[in-house]
């Protein structure tokens, strides 16, 4: 008998949580009210220098994000005003479970199903509960130039983003949080992860362009501006991307096969 309550319990637990997050996920489509982001700003390598850096973090230095989504959603007839607002919350002390290197989808599931817990558990914002959560872990680019993927999970809304601790580059730390924060409201890479150039048409911001190189600006799910047909820079800033049409369709911007 205990076993079948246990297993009822569990299955109550799990409907809940599946209900919650097809609502939030629905919030998200519908672009209604605008979407309140929030950061999480982790000390990812413990450095002075990243420790330094988040201390003198303000919201400011992610206003670019919201005059991006204000803009672009201005180009697809989206009418908030504001579709997404970006906030920061005190630092979080604990470092987000590592994603798993390589393994198949039933290890994909079991690091989202940490990830989620353990953000549960390290939330620090006292403010309105927010629609997306950014868990952004900062590195001292002087110990570690190159950066790991990050990730953006539109089941349970989360991001994780790997960025550098130093002023001059938020910019760029700007473009990667856009990037995965369109994962979470659905959108997908379009770049060849075989050379992470970006795909023709869909990876191109003006795929009309004659000629077609160079590119001025970036597709924001492709991540570089091409510049030749064999090769991409990556964008200083929000200034240097564009959301395309078919990430449009696929956050809900415009109709699918308009």
């Amino acid at each position: 008998m205990w076993r079948g309550i246990r297993i009822a319990v569990l299955l109550f637990i799990l409907a809940t949580v599946a209900q919650g997050a097809w609502l939030a996920r629905s919030r998200t489509a519908a672009w209604n009210n605008t979407l309140r982001v929030v950061i999480y700003p982790v000390n990812a390598d413990g450095s002075q220098a990243s420790a330094q850096y988040i201390s003198e973090l303000r919201q400011a230095a992610f206003v670019p994000i919201e005059t991006f989504f204000k803009e672009e959603g201005r180009n697809y007839a989206v009418q908030l005003s504001m579709p997404v607002e970006v906030s920061i919350a005190p630092a979080v002390s604990s470092r987000p479970p590592a994603a798993p290197a390589g393994g198949g989808k039933p290890e994909a599931i079991l690091w989202s199903l940490r990830l989620r817990y353990w953000a549960y558990w390290n939330d620090t914002h006292k403010g309105p509960k927010p629609d997306v959560r950014m868990f952004v872990s900062y590195y001292d680019p002087a110990q570690r130039p190159r950066l790991s993927h990050s990730i953006g999970l539109q089941k349970g809304l989360i991001g994780v983003v790997n960025a550098f601790a130093r002023a001059d580059m938020d910019g760029s730390n700007n473009v990667v949080i856009a990037h995965e924060l369109l994962h979470t409201f659905g959108a997908t890479d379009k770049y060849d992860f075989a050379n992470n150039r970006p795909l023709y048409p869909d990876g191109f911001a003006d795929p009309q362009a004659r000629p077609l190189y160079p590119q001025t600006r970036a597709e924001i799910m492709a991540g570089r501006i091409p510049v030749a047909e064999d090769r991409a820079e990556i964008p200083g800033g929000m200034e240097d991307v564009a959301i395309g049409a078919k990430t449009a369709r696929e956050i809900n911007w415009v109709k699918a096969g308009k």
